[in-house]
């Protein structure tokens, strides 16, 4: 037989473009259109409804960019069309065909009532099937003229704020109007499309490839290209055979769910998010309607709050669509959030919020994790999803990896405390899938789990700025179902393919530690105005809640403020999601975060005070600590003054109350030495030694310079706010040119040298380098007024030391990393991430660097011509990407970070949490007894908080911190009848440990590695 595969594949790809796909709606009649362009923000349905609208015709422009347009469409069905399916079509004038980040509209009824929404793959709004003819059709339809801020790709653009992009129109309206929907064109188009992807998928020696290809050129002959309409049916008589030969018995099958990505914020601002939402739940709610099989799953409980709040009556389709069974609600965390740099307790509130939400508007207790888009997991992810009630982990950015390709999809995921949690990655490597024969292909190829596993999910619809499954999807599925040459898809419940996959895999591989993402590195520093607003809240949220439940505890008029905490912390954990505080967002975002991140400061600022003077007064200054760790330290008074006090963790003290072991002398030259550790500053002012008198060893390498900034050239391939590319090294600029270098503290209680720097393009850099009596702890407080453009700021600390790995800070534990470059796996960790500090060591050394604010960073290792070892730990300061944000970091900036010599881990934990969570002075107030304490070194109090039930009990989250075993007796210092080990909702768990109570009210527990545990004591 000759070989006309290129003459059929072309025939039928023109044939389908150019004369069926056109004439799906071959009849049409134009609407009438007027509109209102909206001054400013949108305005609710009402106020639209009663605005003056004026005549628009179509081919007009419209829609400055942010801008919202309202217009309304009048129409009237022809009689002729009885019985025919109809339907209005709109085109806004879309560019390109992503539907999330360009216009996009809301239709509805005269009455107020969101009917469906519009975007550029799902143009349509059923009208009436089959239509009677004669009737009319009156729409209102919000139209937002978004702009596309990456329609030229990676180039900086003013589009992102709406103080900066000008108010030219955007879109030209393209088409509204009334068409009649040709049921055996449009089907005859989807069979054509499936068949066509499934051939050119299929391998060149397949019979089915060729069985495929002949039918289609049979059929394609029976189509009369003058009446297509008319031909529609005879030709898919023809495909019959073809669609309906059935799948191999050992076929992949494809569990399928549909699914609509929406970023919380992104390309877009939040107040544009909640409009998203509702469109896209209308589309999914009206689509529900139509295909009974259909089940969509959705997670981010903010999001469903939203339309709550602000469309009930798509909030009552969202009711009813999940008691039929249709919608999921799935993955229990209040939003998508980042994976890496929320604090431990913030993910744990992440899980209560979003699953207690979901537990009390549906009665539905979620059971898994869905976070398909965020930039890596930590090692502790496993454990709180299992404290949350969690059964399984989904996600699938790990297929972005640029270097390694995780070897499993299906898997057990070990965190660092040893809890496993059943996990898969969906092979066809989108949370967007469409079904095309492309993706269906990909997926049964990519499997990693063959002659394991058979089964694998694929999340369906547009999504990123939502948009969500079309009727075309279902319509693939449909045909996909049992076809031969194909996966087998069956749209199910997520819970129900999860339960398939571990009963077929129940001995799936183990993946141990962290889920590192091997790109987007840079969202550990891109916008650190940002980051430093998320770390500064998580720790005021963590003060509030411990002084509010003293208060609550200790002054019977106080009332603990509920309401205003859950507020507060919701605010927050919204700004975790995942392009939000990755930095990675326009420049509106990071601008209102900013704002927010201020407000939520003043308020649990004044918080905190309120409840610190609940209690009685009965002293003078008193020092509040909430650490959890008791310290000694240097601290300025009310008046301007300083003085040492010492301060049980979690309680308080009266200042002065205690005199250091040595004061600080600093000499001319500005030298600097404590007894405990001497600084030595170079005429640059970078480090020229920093000697550990305790131990009588120099931490610095021989000639090496300690807190050098190196200013880097850093413009990656792609992905300028996400990503930090390797090649970033080659290119840098040593910081050694200093104005000044001068002492600021001359003794006895503080020592401090300030080194002012000018560089780049009118950037300056002013730091001050503080020794304090009593601690080993070097500051280096820091002040940038930053003007550069795709430069990174780092600060460089060479150590003498020869460390084999690197420990840094994690969520309720660390993680080791190794210094070497063995493998590619290790190599391609040349950034990473901790929070409050890392640590290197070698055998009964070790140094770590805190930080207040900071997440990303490096470590290397490398031999000296002297042989002895250097070990660098570079922290990351600042980025200047310039898209999607041409701005982003751009001004003031003002943080801390630290040098300790000789410090052990558990030295690093304590002053990380002592330089994040700095004393509290009041003038006035009342010495009492610590709250919460736990004996020993090990166990952690992480929370002390009052129930959420509003019963007074109290609950005390802590976590085993070095990651060994501990037995620890918990002391609160109030009366209660007993305590129970709950889980993170504060539920009792069920195979939880039996507790020791003594008779004085202690606790003593057992605490395997890194293990969180949360007790709850009863009201006394």
């Amino acid at each position: 037989m000759h070989d006309e595969r290129r003459r059929i594949e072309e025939r039928v790809e023109r044939l389908l473009d150019q004369r069926i796909k056109p004439a799906v709606h071959a009849a049409s009649v134009p609407f009438e259109v007027e509109a209102w362009e909206v001054p400013d923000e949108p305005v609710p349905f009402t106020e639209a409804q009663s605005a003056t609208y004026e005549p628009f015709a179509m081919g007009t422009p419209w829609g400055p960019p942010w801008g919202t347009t309202w217009f309304k469409v009048r129409g009237e069905v022809p009689a002729e069309w009885a019985g025919k399916r109809v339907e209005a079509v709109f085109d806004l004038g879309f560019v390109g065909d992503w539907p999330g980040n360009q216009a996009e509209a809301l239709v509805h009824t005269p009455d107020g009532s969101p009917l469906k929404a519009v975007n550029p793959q799902n143009q349509y709004v059923p009208i009436a099937h089959p239509a009677a003819g004669g009737e009319q059709v009156d729409f209102l339809i919000e139209a937002a003229s978004n702009p596309d801020i990456l329609a030229n790709g990676f180039r900086p653009t003013p589009l992102g704020d709406k103080t900066t992009a000008g108010r030219k129109p955007l879109y030209t309206f393209a088409r509204a109007d009334l068409a009649v929907l040709d049921e055996n064109v449009w089907h005859l188009s989807l069979d054509l499309q499936v068949l066509r992807e499934l051939m050119l998928e299929l391998g060149e020696h397949d019979p089915r490839r060729h069985e495929i290809m002949h039918a289609l050129d049979r059929a394609l002959d029976a189509l009369d290209l003058d009446d297509v309409s008319g031909t529609a049916a005879d030709v898919r008589e023809l495909l019959k055979g073809v669609l309906e030969r059935p799948a191999h018995a050992s076929a992949h099958t494809m569990s399928a769910v549909g699914h609509a990505h929406i970023d919380s914020a992104w390309l877009w601002p939040i107040r544009e998010t909640k409009r998203k939402t509702s469109r896209t739940f209308s589309n999914v709610t009206a689509l529900a309607k139509e295909y009974p099989e259909f089940i969509f799953a959705c997670s981010q409980a903010q999001q469903y709050e939203w339309v709550r709040d602000n469309y009930p009556k798509v909030w009552e389709r969202i009711q009813e669509a999940v008691k039929n069974g249709q919608w999921a609600p799935v993955g229990g965390m209040w939003v998508e959030a980042d994976g890496n740099l929320p604090g431990g307790e913030a993910l744990a509130r992440q899980f209560v919020h979003g699953k207690r939400f979901f537990m009390d508007e549906f009665g539905i207790e979620t059971k898994g994790v869905w976070v398909p888009d965020s930039f890596g997991y930590n090692a502790c992810y496993p454990q709180l999803a299992k404290l949350a009630g969690n059964e399984w982990f989904l996600t699938q950015k790990l297929s972005w990896n640029q270097t390694n390709k995780l070897p499993h999809h299906t898997f057990w995921w070990e965190g660092i405390d040893g809890t496993r949690i059943f996990t898969h990655f969906p092979p066809v490597d989108t949370y967007n899938a469409e079904f095309s024969g492309r993706e269906m292909a990909h997926a049964v190829r990519n499997y990693a789990d063959k002659g394991r596993g058979t089964r694998s999910l694929a999340p369906f619809g547009h999504g990123d700025g939502g948009g969500g499954p079309t009727r075309e999807m279902m319509e693939r599925a449909r045909r996909l179902a049992n076809l031969e040459g194909s996966a087998k898809v069956v749209v199910e419940h997520p819970d129900d393919f999860f339960a398939a996959a571990r009963a077929e895999y129940p001995d799936a591989p183990v993946w141990s530690g962290e889920l590192y993402l091997e790109l987007h590195r840079a969202t550990y520093t891109s916008q650190a105005r940002t980051k430093q607003g998320n770390r500064r809240s998580e720790h005021l949220l963590r003060e509030a809640e411990l002084w509010a439940t003293a208060a609550a505890l200790h002054a019977p008029d106080y009332a603990y403020p509920y309401e205003k905490l859950d507020r507060l912390w919701k605010t927050v954990l919204l700004l975790q999601f995942h392009d939000i505080l990755p930095g990675s967002s326009i420049a509106w975002v990071h601008r209102e975060a900013e704002a927010e991140y201020a407000r939520v400061a003043r308020e649990l600022e004044q918080l905190t005070e309120d409840a610190v003077h609940a209690v009685p007064t009965t002293a003078g200054a008193i020092a509040y600590n909430t650490s959890p760790f008791g310290r000694a330290e240097v601290i300025r008074t009310p008046e301007g003054t300083t003085t040492y006090v010492e301060v049980p963790g979690s309680g308080t003290a009266p200042l002065g109350n205690s005199e250091p072991p040595q004061k600080v002398t600093v000499t001319e030259d500005g030298v600097l030495d404590n007894g405990l550790v001497r600084v030595e500053f170079a005429e640059n002012g970078t480090l020229a030694s920093v000697r550990d008198l305790v131990a009588d060893r120099e931490v610095l390498p021989p000639g090496a310079a300690g807190n050098l900034l190196r200013l880097h050239t850093d413009l990656p391939n792609y992905w300028d706010a996400w990503d930090i590319d390797k090649h970033y090294k080659h290119r840098f600029t040593d910081l050694l040119d200093a104005e000044s270098v001068t002492v600021t503290e001359n003794g006895p209680l503080l020592g401090a040298v300030r080194v002012e720097r000018a560089f780049g393009k009118g950037s300056r850099i002013v730091q001050t380098v503080t020794v304090r009596a009593g601690s080993r702890r070097i500051d280096v407080e820091t002040e940038i007024d930053w003007h550069e453009a795709e430069k990174i700021l780092k600060a460089a600390f060479p150590i003498d030391i020869h460390a084999d790995r690197s420990t840094a800070e994690i969520q309720f534990g660390h993680v080791h990393r190794p210094t070497h470059t063995n493998t590619s796996w290790e190599s391609a960790r040349f950034e990473v991430y901790g929070h409050r500090w890392v640590h290197v060591a070698e055998p009964g050394y070790g140094v770590a660097i805190i930080n207040d604010s900071t997440y990303g960073h490096d470590v290397s290792r490398t031999t000296r011509e002297d042989g002895g070892t250097t070990t660098t730990v570079r922290l990351s300061l600042v980025r200047a990407p310039r898209v999607p944000d041409p701005e982003a970091d751009q001004g003031k900036h003002r943080f801390t970070y630290a040098l300790l010599p000789g410090a052990t881990v558990e030295d690093a934990i304590a002053e990380g949490y002592a330089l994040n969570l700095p004393l509290r002075v009041a003038e006035s107030g009342t010495a009492v007894e610590p709250l919460v304490t736990a004996d020993g070194p090990a166990a952690v109090v992480e929370a002390v908080k009052l129930a959420d039930d509003r019963s007074g009990d109290v609950i005390v989250r802590l976590y085993e911190s070095l990651g060994g075993r501990t037995r620890t007796t918990v002391r609160p210092g109030f009366p209660h009848t007993g305590a129970t080990v709950t889980d993170l909702l504060e539920r009792p768990l069920a195979d939880a440990q039996p507790l020791t109570t003594g008779s004085d009210g202690t606790v003593t527990v057992s605490l395997r590695p890194f293990q969180v545990l949360t007790l709850r004591f009863r009201k006394g």
